[in-house]
This record gives C-alpha cells, structure tokens and sequence, in this order.
C-alpha cells in the first residue's frame, strides 16, 4: 500500500511566546500593500474585517515601529498602507521564508525515503 508523504513547515517569529508574525500576516500586509485598505485586504483574504483589524493594530503595537499608517475616512472614505518598516519586515520575510524552504527541499526526498 503506497502512502502519501509530505514534510512541511512553517515559520513564524514570537515575541514574549506569543505568536507575532507568520505566513497569515505577511499575505495580509502583500494584501494592504496591494488594496491600499485593511477592508478589502480582509475580503481578499476571506477574513473577517475585524480579525484583520486586530492583526494590523497587534503588529503595530508589539512591533518596534509601527507596519501599517492608517488614514482616517474623508470624501474619498479611509486607507491604509505599509510604512518604510512594514515593506521591510514583509520582504526580510519573504526572502527568509523562502530561503528555508528551498533549503528544505534539497532534504525533502531523501527525508521522507527514510520514513
């Protein structure tokens, strides 16, 4: 009987043991960074707007400089976009991530030919 095999993982940084920023919140700040709102990044995402919310205002609290500025409702309705610092976090990120898994990946058959 042949078995599907698969080795996967995730990386994510904690703060204090608690989670802080992961794959999640990097799509929702690409998702802001494209949308220009917390709203539709959220709708994207298939994520309630609230639970977005909360994540930008997380990141922006516990992390050293603030990831999102939010701009207030006017004529043309409120926005938000990533500050200096949230583009670098998400493309240290990024890199990082994908860095790990490529390295994983140069591992991942002979691994899983041992299990």
């Amino acid at each position: 009987m042949q078995t599907s095999k698969e080795l996967k993982i995730r990386c994510w940084i904690d703060i204090d043991g608690k989670k802080f920023f992961g794959p999640g919140r990097a799509q929702l700040l690409q998702f802001i960074d494209k949308n220009g709102s917390i709203s539709k990044a959220a709708k994207e995402m298939g994520m309630s707007y609230r639970k977005a919310w909360a994540m930008v205002e997380d990141m922006n609290q516990r992390g050293q400089q603030p990831y999102v500025e939010l701009h207030k409702g006017g004529t043309k309705g409120g926005g938000a976009e990533l500050t200096k610092t949230g583009k670098e976090v998400l493309s240290t990120f990024l890199k990082m991530n994908e860095e790990i898994t490529s390295t994983v990946q140069q591992h991942t058959d002979e691994m899983l030919g041992l299990i």
